[in-house]
């Protein structure tokens, strides 16, 4: 694989009819566990050679040390990487073998990450003393704060129950919908439904939408409102989730043969140990419930938007068939289809993601004085983001059928990286995996 560009060989380039942009910010990402990537390599080629700069890994999956240290190598440029803020999540087994459980000790473990590194934290699925003590404590230390609110705990802590506490930004789309209940305090489920269920869990989760306020009444607009006035940012991911308003589009989008490698489309395959792998026995109903799931999220982040609320681009790729780097451009995408022009959506993935990571005077602009993270395009994504595909935008003229691809360079910090070196790179990793694989099969 090729190593890290050095100033020895720095070079001028001649850039006339290109399109330069600011660094993309994955506002949720996660780098992987061995049971999804192969390395962590293949990971930060894949974002970088989409232009991601930046990312906000939100769990810290690897282990809090390893993650931390992957941040400060990166910052090092000892590897070819975006730049890493690290949030751990505050569950059981991250630091200690069992999760905090009283607001002391919630605060203690917020001090005790603050100290080794850590640049915020997540939340998922804690105990409503736990929660808010620890968004308290976060807050006082001037660490960013993001929740993914278990479903299992929404009837105790919604989306606007957090954000009062002072919570940064809503992951997903979970707690938004219950916050606008009004005639019922529980989401209606069949009596049967199991809530430890994944395929269950999710096919139930379009049904909120469905149930909650409808688009312009009085709940709808408080909410919105509320949440702008308390300064929280919502970070959708709808890319995430595409698949399951079309499970055939995710399993078979063109990418995957050359870029997917085969430990993350094992992982992708559906099973009951592995989180996001549901779709065993997706139906038709699944789907229809989700496409009218989709218009009222979608308009909820949109009119959010338009009342000055910050939306930030995340992909949360490596779960239900979502490959990174290739996830983060679906969610550009996304965010056009719920209504942002698409300078709106270009805002998205880099000022307001550098807003809400507090580092938005070093990065998110094209300014004089900022770092130089940058993405140089061939084509401009404004008229096209499928040009920004790392598999590149099909394209017929006069001269027949090709494939254009609109990302050439991508610079971090300064380092400039060649987006069709990346891309054969990671195209190499895959094609060896598969030769090993084949190997051993034999």
């Amino acid at each position: 694989m090729r190593d890290r560009p050095s100033a020895e060989r720095a070079e001028e380039l001649d850039l006339r009819d290109h399109f330069l942009l600011p660094g993309f910010i994955d506002s949720h990402a996660h780098i992987g566990t061995p049971d999804q990537a192969p390395s962590s390599d293949y990971v930060y080629r894949l974002w970088l050679a989409h232009g991601v700069t930046t990312v906000r890994e939100l769990g810290a999956f690897n282990g809090l040390d390893w993650t931390l240290n992957e941040a400060r190598r990166a910052a090092a440029q000892e590897i070819v990487a975006p730049k890493i803020h690290v949030y751990p999540a505050l569950i059981a087994g991250m630091l200690t073998p069992t999760s905090p459980t009283s607001g002391d000790e919630s605060m203690a473990w917020v001090r005790e990450v603050a100290a080794r590194g850590a640049k915020g934290v997540k939340f998922f699925g804690t105990s409503p003393n736990v929660f808010e003590s620890a968004v308290n404590e976060a807050s006082r230390l001037g660490l960013g704060s993001a929740c993914h609110h278990d479903q299992r705990r929404a009837a105790q802590v919604n989306a606007l129950t957090s954000a009062r506490w002072g919570l940064g930004s809503i992951e997903h789309w979970y707690g938004i919908p219950e916050a606008m209940f009004r005639d019922r305090t529980v989401q209606h489920v069949p009596s049967s439904y199991n809530h430890n269920s994944e395929p269950e869990r999710f096919s139930q989760g379009a049904q909120l939408w469905l149930q909650t306020a409808e688009r312009g009444n009085a709940a709808w607009q408080e909410t919105l409102e509320e949440l702008c006035e308390l300064g929280t940012t919502l970070s959708p991911t709808f890319n995430i989730y595409i698949g399951s308003r079309d499970a055939a589009r995710v399993r078979t989008s063109e990418w995957h043969e050359k870029y997917t490698s085969p430990t993350l489309w094992q992982f992708f395959q559906p099973s009951p140990e592995k989180h996001g792998s549901y779709m065993g026995d997706w139906t038709t109903d699944d789907e229809i419930a989700w496409r009218h799931a989709y218009v009222k999220w979608m308009s909820f982040v949109n009119d959010f938007k338009n009342l000055g609320g910050r939306v930030t681009a995340g992909s949360d790729s490596g779960f239900i068939y979502k490959v990174y780097g290739f996830g983060f451009i679906e969610e550009l995408e996304l965010l056009q289809e719920a209504g942002f022009h698409p300078l709106e959506v270009i805002r998205a993935a880099t000022l307001h993601g550098a807003e809400l990571l507090g580092i938005d005077s070093e990065v998110g602009s094209i300014e004089v004085g900022k770092v130089a993270d940058l993405v140089v395009a061939s084509e401009n994504p404004v008229g096209n983001f499928k040009v920004l595909y790392g598999n590149g935008h099909l394209r017929s003229s006069d001269n027949g059928v090709g494939r254009v691809s609109g990302v050439r360079f991508t610079m971090r910090s300064g380092v400039l990286y060649d987006a069709a070196e990346l891309r054969a790179d990671i195209a190499a990793m895959v094609a060896e995996e598969k030769a090993a694989q084949s190997q051993r099969t034999t």
